[in-house]
């Protein structure tokens, strides 16, 4: 068959999306006011470790949060798919000198073998998960987790519960970026396969556009049976990045997990 009549393979939307634009897209939640709030909370969960620890952030983006956890004492290594965000994430970071994490752009369902027992910590935060096709993908990157993990280190894991993301569906809003895009969101859930599906469309002074991504909704339960089935004990629910217990309608969850 001439090259021309074969089907180009359509890459993932995660291959693609997490780019400049998606930094303006998120924008309003990606302020470094939220970010040291977040760390804060952070250190609090994982105040048991030792100065320098080995701390892995699992889809660590453009370092928001390793850069501050590296500040913080811990030694920290980033991973991520996206070139553009990992590009940020080093920039980010050279101010720090020999505490500077190391990143290393990689696949978080295939780990580097040589990982292995080697991280005290392992934090995946930001809805960083369940982005695959498979939802078995998604229990190949819990058992990465563990197997990576020292025995008795902990997992902090931050995204949406399905619970109350269905419990107070938002089917469409909109905001303004500090550079003035205008950027609107369309929501819907397919409550089978459990996968919200959210079209994205900006007007701005220098783009116009629009695109897609989906994300698989998980229940604590859910995900408490998936770390279970990998050797981790999830040990704390919290209500997002709140130090309050998980509730019906928190629309965000932080889980806190360890390894036998």
């Amino acid at each position: 068959m001439p090259d021309a009549l074969v089907p180009k393979a359509v890459a993932p939307w995660w291959a693609e999306y997490f780019d400049s634009r998606y930094l303006t897209e998120f924008d309003p939640l990606l302020s470094a006011e939220r970010s040291r709030r977040e760390v804060g909370r952070l250190r609090e969960l994982l105040g048991e470790l030792p100065d320098g620890a080995r701390v892995l952030d699992l889809g660590c983006g453009q370092g928001r949060h390793a850069t501050l956890l590296a500040e913080a004492g811990f030694t920290l290594t980033g991973l991520d798919y996206s070139r553009d965000l990992l590009a940020l994430a080093e920039h980010a970071g050279r101010g720090l000198g020999r505490r500077a994490p190391t990143y290393r752009r990689g696949d978080m369902r295939r780990l580097p073998s040589n990982w292995s027992g080697r991280f005290d910590a392992v934090v995946n935060l930001f809805t960083s998960f369940g982005f695959f096709d498979r939802a078995e993908d998604d229990a190949s990157v819990i058992a990465q987790v563990a197997r990576v993990l020292r025995p008795g280190g902990l997992l902090v894991w931050h995204g949406g519960s399905r619970d109350g993301v269905v419990a107070r569906f938002l089917g469409r809003d909109w905001w303004l970026t500090d550079d003035g895009t205008m950027v609107g969101h369309e929501r819907t859930f397919d409550p089978l396969a459990g996968l919200l599906t959210i079209h994205t469309t900006w007007r701005g002074r220098r783009s116009s556009g629009e695109r897609t991504h989906r994300i698989r909704l998980y229940t604590a339960t859910r995900l408490a049976e998936l770390c279970a089935a990998a050797g981790l004990v999830v040990e704390q629910a919290y209500d997002g990045w709140a130090d309050r217990p998980l509730r019906r309608r928190s629309s965000e969850m932080l889980l806190v997990a360890r390894k036998d």
